[in-house]
């Protein structure tokens, strides 16, 4: 006979789903029992149930299919809903498989019971479902798989009864498939095409999956025909990049530089994004980034076939055999000197193998990445979607283990590392090859800037004392070395380089602990020449402009 727990997990591996990232208590240890009986299922171990969440996550992002997470019921969940939240936001595939008291223990209230249902669907809104028997379960996964990989992807959650899990009687299901995405319709391609031959200043504004090479060179041929502006989503899902590929600007974050980026835009398409907004609303300035005068026109939605919708735009203006401007090879040069943010970032571009994976959660501190990386070889970059910080080492070893034989350099805030420094360990535990960057400034730079723009410029000590980390200073290379990773600490630019080269040469994880200035502070004083700087696509008249905006 086969238990709920190993039929479950013949569905999973059946619909391709051959990773769990798990964090298991006492409700889930029939289901830890069934990976003994399915070779094809790698179950990855993690400290704390955020590392789980987001390791899923980054590994959905670059193996283009779901993991799942194993979590111990309602506070296990709970712990890893931040990173959830930032798959949600991306379209991220993940299944969570979440423990359950057994359904005729539930009505006791034990002290772990909690509404499991109502927790997940603030991340799962799209599928949460509680498995009601053994009978049924594999067909509640299958369609909780379908419902993960339906375009453009999002998180789906199974809860698991205990008894559900070890009840006798289970009956693997046979995956099913998603729905097959359709591209623009004609009525759409055609009114689009229209407004582009207007000769009115057109932007496209891509992210999802419209951000890899085979739309970002379709969109690149539009732009060389019609003149069309290539922007991105600020915080892409994933973004191909590099040398060889087109050159295609992010919206930056802070709103006072995306509205001059975007002031002279007569129309925007979007393309698998939605209209750019503020991160946050601030006092006497615009939620909403679009100039007044702007017309939106969506080409495809997430949801719509986005290249064969790119094709038929092409098509449609003429653009189909145009030649796209592709981006140089171009390395930044080996920095030298103290060490500062900049510093790291050129040290990466300079540095930065073959076929790598970025993932950058620097916030402030790596603002210089995405122009020191331009030119460099092919690699692939992933940013934090949703703005719940803590993504970025665990989507490091979620994307390591999805594509093995790729190097991943992550480069993490040092107040951002603190909530998943856990996965430091399971980045030994399975010795992946990553690279851990960390920009010790110890402060959270990023709310220092957002304690001024949201008008609080008098702020006192006190205040202050909430976004500084010197008290005491963080020592990562000394927790890295603790956890079985490779660890040193930096205070010049030849050691960072000598560092990185020592860690692309040596297999298995290490971290490096930059230790620089604090990265922005007074965002009028400071940011204006940092950010013109990281964005030197804009012409004269708009860096001009900008520079009236933020003058003091």
């Amino acid at each position: 006979m086969t238990n709920g727990a190993q039929a479950l997990m013949k569905t999973l591996v059946n619909a391709g789903v051959e990773v769990c990232f798990s964090n298991p208590g006492t409700s889930e240890m029939h289901f830890v029992a069934a990976l003994d009986d399915e070779p094809k299922m790698r179950a990855v171990l993690a400290l704390f149930e955020g590392v789980a969440t987001g390791a899923a996550d980054g590994y959905a992002r670059m193996a283009d299919k779901p993991a799942a997470t194993l979590l111990h019921l309602g506070c296990g969940l709970g712990n890893g809903l931040a990173n959830l939240h930032n798959a949600r936001k991306g379209k991220v595939p993940v299944l969570n498989i979440v423990g359950d008291h057994a359904t005729y223990h539930v009505k006791y209230d034990a002290q772990l019971q909690s509404d499991i249902e109502t927790v997940a669907r603030n991340v799962s809104p799209g599928f949460v479902r509680t498995a009601k028997s053994t009978e049924t379960l594999c067909q509640d996964a299958a369609e909780a798989i379908a419902a993960a990989r339906t375009a453009p992807g999002q998180v789906a959650t199974l809860i698991l009864p205990a008894d559900v899990s070890w009840g006798e009687g289970g009956v693997p299901s046979a995956p099913m498939a998603p729905p097959t995405p359709e591209p623009a319709d004609d009525a759409t391609v055609e009114a689009i095409a229209k407004a582009i031959r207007s000769g009115k200043k057109t932007a496209l504004l891509m992210g999802g999956h419209s951000l890899r090479e085979p739309s970002m060179l379709a969109a690149a041929k539009l732009a060389a025909h019609s003149g069309v502006t290539l922007l991105a989503e600020t915080f892409p899902t994933r973004m191909e990049r590099g040398a060889g590929l087109p050159y295609i600007e992010r919206i930056a974050y802070l709103a006072e530089l995306a509205t001059v980026q975007l002031t002279d835009i007569e129309q925007l398409i979007l393309v698998d994004s939605k209209a750019p907004v503020s991160f946050f609303a601030y006092p006497g300035k615009k939620s909403y980034l679009v100039p007044d005068t702007c017309q939106v026109h969506t080409l495809a939605a997430p949801d719509q076939d986005i290249l064969a919708s790119l094709n038929k735009l092409n098509a449609a203006v003429g653009a189909s055999q145009a030649q796209p401007k592709l981006q140089p090879e171009k390395r930044p040069g080996r920095p030298r000197g103290k060490l500062t943010a900049e510093k790291v970032c050129k040290a990466v571009g300079e540095l930065m193998p073959e076929n790598a994976i970025i993932v950058d959660e620097g916030i402030t501190s790596s603002l210089m990445l995405s122009v020191m990386t331009a030119g460099a070889p092919r690699h692939d970059m992933i940013t934090l979607t949703g703005g719940a910080i803590g993504q970025g080492l665990p989507n490091a070893v979620g994307a390591a283990v999805a594509c093995p034989d790729r190097p991943v350099i992550a480069l993490i805030g040092d107040g951002t590392a603190m909530y998943t420094i856990q996965a430091l360990w399971t980045m030994a535990r399975e010795q992946l090859n990553v690279t851990s960057i960390i920009f010790n400034n110890a402060s959270y730079s990023v709310l220092n800037i957002e304690l001024e723009r949201v008008g609080a410029e008098e702020a006192g000590e006190k205040a202050k004392s909430q976004l500084d980390l010197r008290g005491p200073v963080i020592n990562f290379a000394e927790m890295a070395n603790g956890m079985g990773v490779h660890g040193v600490r930096v205070h010049t630019a030849e050691e960072m380089a000598k560092a990185l080269e020592y860690a692309q040469r040596m297999p298995g994880p290490h971290l490096i602990e930059a230790v620089i200035p604090e990265s922005l502070s007074g965002v009028k004083r400071r940011i204006l020449p940092w950010m013109l700087r990281s964005l030197p696509s804009l012409p004269l008249s708009v860096s001009k402009a900008l520079k009236r905006k933020l003058a003091p």
